[in-house]
């Protein structure tokens, strides 16, 4: 099978991708994105100098990833705001872009709310841009901080529930530093688990649709050197009755008051294995995806992504520039066939193991325990 082992301890390859960053030349600021639909065939860069242009980025995916989208919508706030854009309006259309991922609006509110209160002072425009800016800025840094510490704490439960070492993890979609401002989430803590010399395979479903799990994982698990074995998503039920899973690490793109996960579709069904075949099944985020005004998982609005993802095939470095647009793709079923394409699906708490957050783990997942760290979060950032 198709297989990718370890590098040597020594390897100094680079593991932080720069998905995100805000960059001021002389022709004023731009926010300067990495653009996911490329790769990994090509490293190609977009330059968004206003808020449609990552309005767009952010629904064709060319960037993506709960924790990395807040990250985008407050600094998309902040480029309306420098460069003279009406800022409500440009908040309002981040904020649609994609409304599974809580983090996006959470973080558009933040960077807004800043802007807002800076003019509420009796600061000017220049003023209160900067405060938009400093807003995003800080919820960069604390993105990249949450990070290591669910690495940290994700990688102690694993060797608490796994003594010995040698963990064979098997996750889903992507979750490392091309969603974050840091290492990422479940992917921090196979990578953390790597660095301890206690990973002995990281099993990496494609992930349907747009098979994120083959280009991006895949990638990142090769430039950090990790062992790493591709599989198609249904494939994994084989490798549970094989024995081959040691836990399933996944992260997640919205979490209900009452602990229900929506992560990319596939993950309930991962859930449902791990259940039947005694394997802990671990959701890896930070408590900014925890939604608490969401009650429960039949309260998410679950996106639903173009048919022709699923009826046509189409090479990974041509971008989708649009969700109504034809892929231009290789047609792989009949003109004219329906296809039921949801990007994510719900799994409920009680099929959970834990929930690791940079606040610590929550286990087992009950609305309250969830409720006290969001608590102590809160704690944290105002103290």
């Amino acid at each position: 099978m198709a297989d990718q082992y370890a590098y040597s301890g020594d390897d100094k390859r680079p593991t932080e991708i720069p998905a995100i960053r805000w960059e001021e030349p002389p022709e004023g600021p731009v926010l300067v994105l990495l653009d996911q639909t490329r790769l990994p065939a090509e490293e190609v860069e977009l330059v968004c100098t206003d808020a449609p242009a990552l309005v767009e980025a952010i629904r064709s995916l060319a960037v993506r990833g709960a924790p990395l989208l807040g990250i985008a919508g407050a600094y998309g706030v902040a480029l309306a705001a420098v460069r003279g854009f009406d800022v409500d309006e440009a908040a309002a259309a981040l904020a649609s872009a994609r409304p599974t991922a809580v983090n996006l609006a959470l973080g558009v509110r933040r960077a807004q709310s800043a802007h807002e209160a800076a003019l509420a002072k009796g600061g000017d425009v220049r003023q209160a841009a900067s405060a938009a800016l400093a807003a995003a800025r800080q919820l960069h840094r604390e993105d990249a901080e949450a990070s290591a510490r669910m690495a940290e704490h994700g990688l102690a439960l694993l060797d608490e529930l796994l003594p010995g070492g040698g963990h064979r993890i098997l996750t889903h979609c992507n979750t490392g530093s091309l969603v974050s401002g840091g290492e990422g989430t479940a992917f921090a803590v196979g990578l953390a688990a790597h660095r301890a010399g206690r990973l002995r395979r990281l099993w990496v479903d494609e992930t349907r649709p747009l098979l994120q799990g083959a280009r991006l994982t895949a990638y990142e698990a090769a430039r950090s050197g990790l062992a790493y074995t591709l599989l198609t998503d249904n494939a994994a039920g084989s490798l549970f009755a094989a024995g081959e899973v040691d836990a399933v690490l996944i992260g997640a793109d919205r979490i209900t008051a009452d602990g229900s996960v929506a992560n990319k579709v596939g993950s309930y069904p991962l859930a449902v294995l791990a259940r039947y075949h005694h394997v802990p099944f671990i959701v890896v985020a930070p408590v900014t995806t925890v939604d608490p005004d969401t009650p429960d998982g039949a309260s998410i609005e679950v996106e639903q992504r173009p048919g022709h993802e699923v009826t046509e095939v189409v090479a990974p470095q041509v971008p989708v520039a649009g969700a109504q647009e034809a892929g231009g793709g290789i047609p792989v079923a009949p003109l004219g066939t329906q296809a039921y394409n949801p990007a994510f699906d719900v799994t409920p708490p009680e099929l959970v193991t834990a929930i690791v957050t940079e606040e610590g783990v929550v286990s087992p997942v009950t609305a309250e325990a969830l409720a006290e760290v969001c608590a102590r979060s809160r704690r944290v950032t105002t103290g």
